[in-house]
């Protein structure tokens, strides 16, 4: 046990006493440098994606781009964000069952699958600590490779593990814990318990320990809203406070240790945000900025002694901690999910914001932004123009808002629409928005060509190239694992890339060949195409999100596969008419909206086998359908060349609008839709066209028309997995890969990369009829051709990605002449 002096368990006494204290910081009413609105970590330098919901996170305390994440399906990944790369991911398992208490075996078995509930360096940055749902926290020791060493396993408290912190009581590293069992444990690095406080009458939401000189003590907060101050002793708990709300609250300590603040939220939704006078036990301040109620805990952190940043409505807001009074806040150009979790690097210059998409945000500021990209500080500075160099140094608000932050519509400073990638006023000045703009404005731009092989990594599909059945459309799976081909002949082919020393991932990679899957029962997932001109034929296909079934349909009835054993589950909607487009329900995988060949979509419960609704305002056959949960809609495409907007709520049809065609072009041919992954802005690609919607107005906001060197129809067009990008595919066999939010082509791989040598030299025209982005990997495509090949294509190692971001030719930054590939196009006016 470690043993504490008298001496100072009555200096920490006086300090929680009540009334006034001789050893009462004060606080400086003048800043002690100046400071600006730039210096706040809100451009978005990148969107990763972990693939589960990201529950914890905390950056190294040294190596200040090593993020340490874990998720929902307790699985823990170690990113070094400069590189865009997990360095390491560790799923959840237990390490010895054997060890752990009866209890805990027992709640493996019946209860829910595990989720980690906090992750968090050492202060040394040489261990990690895991804390998760059920009973155990995982010791990992970080050695500076890409490798953690699992070090113990504890049964740590019965029911969940809450919170997990370090400490250092009498100069010893130890693991301090908290859970569902009322108790507050502190462990050695060997698994020893050392303490064990109880007091507290419900379970214990979260910990901090900490130290006053040579004092060191651990305040804890439970669900009852009371907080309480533990010696490393076994005297009990030394102070009793109200935390506001009466709820959950986390605490946190200001960088050097002298302010303490809490954040939580009452079981009513209201959240309080406050800073503690710690000699009183009193609220020093409560900060404003909190607009509504909230479903479950806002999540906040500190840096710099100087900034609190919390996550509501979707929004990061950050205050200055010497006023009250909201400072700003930024919702990093949407997708961020309602109450975001968010970590400050230690530097406060990245901060890093979990997104809904099973996913985070980077946010940076400029110096942040030097961080993940190594660039010489000469050469970032002499890219700024005098204005903006002016405003990084000025302290008081900033004169140039970041892009990211929210401007109303019909603010003068608003972004005017850029259709078709050319802005209608022109704007002398932008700030960069993301690391791209600002790395690659220091160097003359020149569109990136992929014309050899060896340009880029690709792997073919093995047994794959079948000339009498067309790739007609191609899903990854989600677990990122497999790709899925459905043919025109109506049979659906799987290849699984396995885990090995040349693939630790198990993920999909073009440096691998996959395994073309098949069940030992030998079977095809082949469609129903009975008394079907396959020759006319649309073919349609929708994936479960656990990857468990398939649903198809090959001009005849719709099949649900299994995709362990390939069997057919059901069938269901037979012809006529046929069904032409699916989609899963984004709430409730036993709906599923149908497109049909006679222009209706049909809403069908699986489950009862009824259509719910059916939902007519088309002419021509449906092409397309996706659902959007943040505006609460079903967006429709077809054949017609229109677009339709449904109510999720009622099936009501909100809105009606032709895409817009080029002058001449009768309105035939598909027209396909996509959500970026903010929910609010929409992909349409149509043969003639890429065009990006505002989904909430049906504003077109940005175009693109073939030209010059991809002057061929397009074929296919998707998002990649974070959204940054847009592949499109020609029917000439190029692929277009396009910045998502301009709309400018960033790079053309040619037709040499996606076809064979026997098709490129052969008298039948092949090309890419589809194309499917990889789920956790942005810059991974796979193409399926017409001669029923499947490729999956990545950048070199070296480059790790497709090009760079076209410069916006604004006289000031970018002196170069853009390629009439990036710039000629048609400006579009908005409709105000």
């Amino acid at each position: 046990m470690v043993d504490y002096q008298n001496a100072d368990h009555e200096q920490l006494m006086k300090r929680f006493r009540p009334g006034h204290s001789v050893e009462e910081v004060s606080y400086p009413s003048t800043r002690q440098a100046s400071w600006s609105l730039d210096d706040l970590p809100r451009m978005v330098a990148m969107t990763l994606h972990q693939g589960s919901s990201v529950i914890s996170m905390d950056f190294h305390p040294s190596h200040h781009t090593l993020l340490l994440v874990g998720s929902v399906n307790g699985e823990i990944t170690l990113w070094e964000l400069s590189l865009r790369e997990r360095l390491v991911s560790k799923p959840f398992k237990i390490w010895d069952m054997q060890s752990c208490s009866l209890p805990f075996q027992a709640a493996v078995v019946k209860d829910a699958p595990i989720s980690v509930s906090r992750v968090t360096w050492s202060p040394d940055g040489n261990f990690v600590g895991v804390a998760f749902t059920k009973h155990l926290i995982h010791l990992y020791a970080y050695t500076g490779s890409n490798e953690l060493a699992q070090r113990i396993e504890v049964d740590a408290h019965i029911g969940g593990v809450n919170d997990l912190a370090f400490a250092h009581p009498n100069k010893q590293l130890c693991i301090v814990t908290c859970g569902d069992d009322k108790l507050i444990k502190v462990w050695d690095l060997n698994g020893r318990r050392l303490f064990h406080f109880e007091g507290h009458a419900a379970p214990v939401y979260s910990i901090c320990p900490h130290h006053k000189e040579n004092i060191q003590f651990i305040f804890s907060t439970a669900i009852d809203g009371k907080i309480k101050a533990w010696l490393y002793d076994n005297m009990g708990s030394r102070v009793d406070y109200d935390a506001p709300g009466h709820w959950c609250t986390t605490m946190l300590y200001s960088a050097d240790g002298s302010r303490l603040f809490s954040c939580g939220t009452s079981k009513d939704g209201e959240s309080f945000l406050v800073e503690w006078n710690e000699s009183e036990g009193a609220i020093r301040r409560t900060y404003n900025g909190f607009r509504k109620k909230s479903t479950g805990v806002v999540q906040f952190d500190t840096t710099q002694n100087r900034l609190l940043a919390a996550g509501e409505d979707g929004q990061i807001k950050f205050w200055d901690m010497d006023n009250i009074n909201l400072l700003t806040s930024t919702d990093a150009d949407g997708g961020l999910q309602g109450l975001p979790r968010l970590r400050f690097n230690k530097e406060g210059n990245i901060l890093a914001v979990t997104t809904v998409d099973n996913g985070f945000k980077i946010l940076a500021n400029a110096t942040g932004l030097r961080s993940l990209r190594t660039v010489e500080t000469h050469t970032f500075e002499a890219l700024r123009s005098p204005t903006e160099s002016t405003a990084i140094k000025v302290s008081g608000p900033s004169t140039v808002s970041p892009i990211n932050c929210k401007v109303e519509r019909s603010s003068p400073v608003r972004p005017s629409p850029i259709l078709n990638g050319v802005d209608p006023i022109g704007r002398s000045v932008e700030k960069p928005r993301t690391v791209e703009d600002v790395i690659e404005r220091t160097k003359p731009w020149q569109l990136s060509e992929i014309l050899d092989p060896v340009q880029c990594r690709l792997v073919t599909m093995p047994g794959s190239t079948d000339s009498s059945s067309k790739v007609v459309r191609l899903l990854y799976t989600n677990s990122g694992v497999g790709i899925l081909a459905l043919g025109s002949n109506g049979i659906q082919k799987l290849w699984k890339w396995a885990r090995n020393e040349q693939n630790p991932t198990g993920k999909a990679t073009a440096g691998v060949v996959p395994q073309h899957w098949q069940p030992n029962n030998g079977f095809l997932m082949t469609n129903d195409i009975s008394g079907v001109n396959l020759e006319e034929a649309v073919p349609c296909i929708a994936l479960s999100k656990n990857d468990s079934y398939v649903m198809s349909a090959c001009g005849g009835k719709v099949s649900l596969f299994n995709m362990m054993t390939f069997k057919v589950m059901t069938t269901f909607m037979p012809p006529p008419p046929a069904s032409t487009f699916l989609a899963f329900h984004p709430k409730d995988n036993n709906i599923i909206a149908i497109g049909m060949e006679d222009s209706t979509i049909h809403i069908y419960n699986v489950r009862v086998d009824e259509v719910k609704s059916k939902l007519k305002g088309h002419q021509k056959r449906i092409t397309g359908l996706a659902f959007s949960t943040h505006l609460n809609i079903l967006v429709s495409s077809g054949a017609d060349a229109q677009l339709c907007v449904w109510s999720i709520d009622t099936w009501e049809k909100r809105k009606a609008i032709p895409i817009q065609l080029p002058a001449g072009k009768s309105p035939v041919g598909d027209t396909r839709v996509q959500f970026h992954s903010d929910q609010l802005r929409l992909l349409v690609a149509h043969e003639t066209q890429l065009a990006i919607y505002d989904a909430s107005k049906m504003d077109r906001i940005r175009q693109w028309v073939p030209q010059d060197a991809l002057s061929a129809p397009i074929s296919y067009a998707t998002y990649s997995c974070n959204s940054q990008l847009v592949y499109a595919t020609f029917c000439d066999a190029n692929v277009g890969v396009f910045d998502a939010d301009t709309l400018r082509l960033r790079c053309r791989i040619a037709p040499s990369i996606c076809l064979s040598q026997a098709a490129l030299s052969g008298s039948q025209a092949v090309y890419p009829l589809v194309v499917a982005a990889h789920p956790l990997e942005p810059n991974q495509f796979a193409v399926g051709l017409t001669d029923g090949s499947v490729r999956v294509i990545e950048p070199t190692e070296s480059e790790g990605k497709w090009g760079s971001s076209p410069p916006i030719d604004n006289g000031i930054l970018n002196r170069t002449t853009s390629s009439s590939t990036t710039s000629n196009h048609t400006a579009d006016q908005s409709q105000r």
